[in-house]
């Protein structure tokens, strides 16, 4: 049974199909929504000094602004969060904060094909979160002919 959901954030195109997937299945267990942004600090921190406190805002405001498409996405309430850290740990350590059923990625994020040479951070939320993780990946456009209007695919 899921009664608690946290949705992983990056506010990326690939990650509106999991924010979608997410939100059905907390509707269909009507399990409690939480979005989670984690602003980067390794993204900060390895900016210029003098471009450093702009970064950091920039991030704040990205954040600000995938939430509000999380919120967008359902009439259900969604409880949002912004933490600052290492993504894959604040994900897991959040997760068990809220006491999570389940954390929904997407597999792809901002980062997009650098993860095969840093490692994802969806990969390192699947081998690390305390918590089952729904990993959902962003379908190409040929993927999505036959499915429904997420490009999901669907059996009978």
């Amino acid at each position: 049974m899921i009664e608690r959901i946290v949705i992983a954030t990056d506010g990326s195109e690939s990650v509106r199909r999991a924010v979608r997937v997410a939100l059905d299945l907390a509707e269909r267990f009507d399990a409690e929504v939480h979005a989670l942004y984690v602003v980067d600090t390794g993204e900060v921190e390895s900016s210029p000094d003098r471009l450093r406190d702009e970064m950091h805002d920039a991030l704040r405001e990205q954040a600000e602004e995938a939430l509000d498409r999380v919120r967008e996405e359902t009439d259900a309430a969604v409880v949002t969060a912004i933490r600052e850290g290492r993504p894959a740990a604040e994900i897991g350590t959040y997760a068990r904060e809220v006491d999570a059923d389940a954390v929904a990625t997407g597999t792809r994020g901002r980062h997009g094909e650098n993860r095969f040479l840093i490692g994802s951070v969806a990969e390192r939320v699947v081998r690390t979160c305390p918590v089952p993780v729904l990993t959902v990946r962003q379908l190409a456009e040929d993927e999505g002919r036959g499915g429904d209007e997420d490009g999901a695919e669907t059996t009978a």
